[in-house]
């Protein structure tokens, strides 16, 4: 089995931000969160990192509940704490509140039977911006398929 073993991807969020640099982070978790993560039930499409008291929080985060679990079942888009050394948290919250930054989950995975989320660091792009990087995107594979034929 491979050392990172991707859960799901936020495909939206390369597209709505433009990401300067990204960040891997654990998450604080529960039994049945853990075993729905490994189940892949989770959804990325509106979360985001809030810094709060000197710590980073992953918000709207949707885990859905566990298929196998009791009435001791997780609540399913609780606000869930990020892991991340003290001077990335202080970097990484002085670049939202003084930049205007967003901190954007990218993807969420496995490595060596831990939860991780990778955070970028981005700036929300407006509508031509991103007509722009449907075009580029657009040329890119063009060119691809020039070069292979």
């Amino acid at each position: 089995m491979s050392e990172n073993r991707t859960i799901t991807v936020n495909r939206r969020a390369r597209y709505d931000y433009e990401v300067m640099e990204s960040v891997e982070a654990g998450l604080v978790l529960t039994g049945t969160e853990i075993k729905a993560i490994r189940e892949g039930r989770v959804n990325l499409s509106d979360s985001y990192g809030k810094p709060e008291n000197g710590e980073i929080w992953l918000v709207n985060l949707h885990i859905a509940q566990y298929s196998a679990g009791s009435g001791e079942n997780h609540d399913p888009t609780r606000p869930r704490k990020l892991l991340l050394r003290k001077e990335q948290i202080t970097r990484l919250t002085r670049m939202v509140s003084e930049r205007g930054l967003t901190l954007v989950p990218l993807r969420l995975y496995i490595k060596k039977h831990y939860a991780k989320v990778e955070l970028g660091l981005g700036r929300g792009r407006k509508r031509y911006d991103k007509r722009r990087a449907i075009v580029e995107r657009d040329r890119e594979r063009e060119a691809r398929e020039g070069v292979r034929r």
